[in-house]
């Protein structure tokens, strides 16, 4: 077991010298995406213009696209990204929903030794946030796993966590997953590893996969083999209170399985005006113990 987890910072790592530490290894950047339409193609024809064309340190930038309603997939292709759907994906293993899945998903399609996720909805999109991610895992042998923490400006103020961090996530780590409380920004949308270490875990498939991966890579490899990375400030869509409690419960009930608990794997949630929402638990297998085709080149 390694020691605690290591902190880095984005302005560490330029995109040029991350070329020569990359050698022959194959880097997947992967975004998860459900009508993300007014950002996703920015996203993708920056990191087009910056770290394939200009620097080629990326080699596929993959959106899976979970479900769209809107033009999702379209403006993504546009932009010059390889677009999958989650549900074209492993259909041999049946249906499965949420952000969770479209990230086992993805990782089952990508090419890369290397994925790096990033929410689609960033809309202060630069190359540090995948430059910062790479960093340790092209540098730091020991480090597998690349987890981003990141200012977050709220009614003009910048503060740290969102709603969920703050009144759900750190609390329950707190209580039942207390070696994580180092982690600045435990359900950052942006972070990525090695691919050994990724196909090692499972998934969970809706919004409890932030704070999944990182009970159960910190279980596997230790704590050490997670680095924290600083990513500046970041600015996204800002989610209504209807939004949030339907991830609240899904951190909750991460947290609560993850610790052997027998309560909280499934749930009805219940709010006034709405209709109830059941919710469960639900994991995918590490994909290292499927028997797969091999990737292709």
């Amino acid at each position: 077991m390694f020691g605690p987890s290591r902190v880095f910072h984005h302005r560490e790592f330029s995109a040029r010298a991350l070329v020569e530490a990359k050698q022959d290894r194959v880097i997947t950047l992967c975004l998860p995406a459900k009508d993300e339409a007014a950002t996703v193609g920015e996203i993708v024809s920056m990191v087009q213009r910056h770290l394939v064309a200009e620097v080629p340190l990326v080699d596929e930038i993959l959106v899976v696209d979970d479900g769209s309603a809107d033009d999702t997939a379209a403006v993504a292709r546009a932009a010059g990204a390889r677009v999958e759907h989650s549900a074209d994906l492993l259909p041999e293993l049946g249906p499965g929903t949420g952000k969770g899945e479209a990230m086992w998903k993805g990782l089952s399609a990508a090419r890369g030794d290397i994925v790096v996720w990033c929410d689609a909805d960033i809309t202060n999109f630069g190359s540090r946030f995948v430059t910062g991610l790479l960093g340790p895992l092209l540098t730091e042998p020991t480090v597998g796993f690349a987890k981003g923490f990141y200012d977050r400006p709220v009614g003009g103020m910048v503060g740290a966590g969102g709603r969920n961090t703050e009144l759900v996530a750190r609390p329950v780590i707190a209580l039942l997953h207390p070696h994580l409380s180092g982690i600045m920004q435990p359900l950052s949308g942006e972070y990525g590893g090695r691919r050994d270490v990724l196909e090692a875990v499972p998934f969970v498939q809706g919004y409890g996969v932030d704070l999944g991966l990182l009970i159960d890579i910190s279980s596997r490899f230790g704590l050490g083999a997670i680095g924290q990375v600083d990513l500046g400030v970041r600015m996204h869509r800002n989610r209504t209170l209807d939004e949030l409690s339907p991830q609240a419960l899904a951190i909750m009930q991460t947290a609560f399985t993850k610790a052997h608990l027998g309560v909280g794997s499934a749930a009805t949630l219940l709010r006034p005006g709405l209709e109830p929402l059941p919710m469960e638990h639900v994991e995918r297998p590490p994909l290292a113990s499927l028997a797969r085709e091999p990737r292709t080149a």
